[in-house]
């Protein structure tokens, strides 16, 4: 027997109710917390969340579908633009300070940050915000997403201006 999603009890059919911007399945009672929403088949909400075994082959055809048509239709939310920071940040910073032949003072006021940010930064004790990578990964030269590795040696054998920034990044819109 299906579960309300609020309170817990058991009841033979239960509402498709959205309450503060999330969609849960409730009973009679709690649905007058939210408003309903209409779904185009109530076969597919209810087996949704069945832990039950009982007519396994039209269950689990019915969850097999639900679940392909939500993810092929799955809304994009915040984390799908995030970039990740690698792992060895810190030591891309300092490698690539250390090469540059800068302090992490002159570092700092270079890209106008405070040289404590900078320290931080090289012992990994914090991450860079997004404008902190920016102006680092502008100035240095380096990139400090995940995936996006930039090999040192590929930078050192380009001394002579022939290659630049465009040659080595990745565009996320190709």
């Amino acid at each position: 027997m299906p579960q309300c999603e609020m309170c817990g009890a058991e009841k033979a059919s239960l509402t498709t109710t959205k309450v503060e911007g999330a969609e849960l399945e409730l009973c009679s009672d709690c649905s007058d917390f939210g408003t309903e929403v209409r779904t185009e088949s109530s076969s597919s909400a209810s087996t949704k969340y069945s832990t039950s075994s009982s007519s396994s082959s039209s269950s689990s055809s019915g969850s097999a579908g639900s679940s392909s048509s939500s993810s092929s239709r799955r809304r994009r939310d915040m984390f799908d633009d995030m970039e990740t920071v690698t792992g060895d940040y810190d030591d891309r910073i300092r490698k690539a300070r250390e090469s540059a032949g800068l302090s992490q003072e002159d570092l700092a006021s270079d890209i106008n940050e405070k040289a404590s940010v900078i320290r931080k930064l090289e012992r990994g004790d914090i991450l860079p915000s997004d404008g902190v990578q920016q102006k680092l990964e502008k100035k240095l030269g380096i990139s400090l997403v995940e995936g996006e590795s930039v090999d040192d040696a590929d930078w050192e054998s380009s001394s002579s201006g022939s290659m630049t920034l465009g040659d080595v990044v990745k565009r996320n819109d190709e």
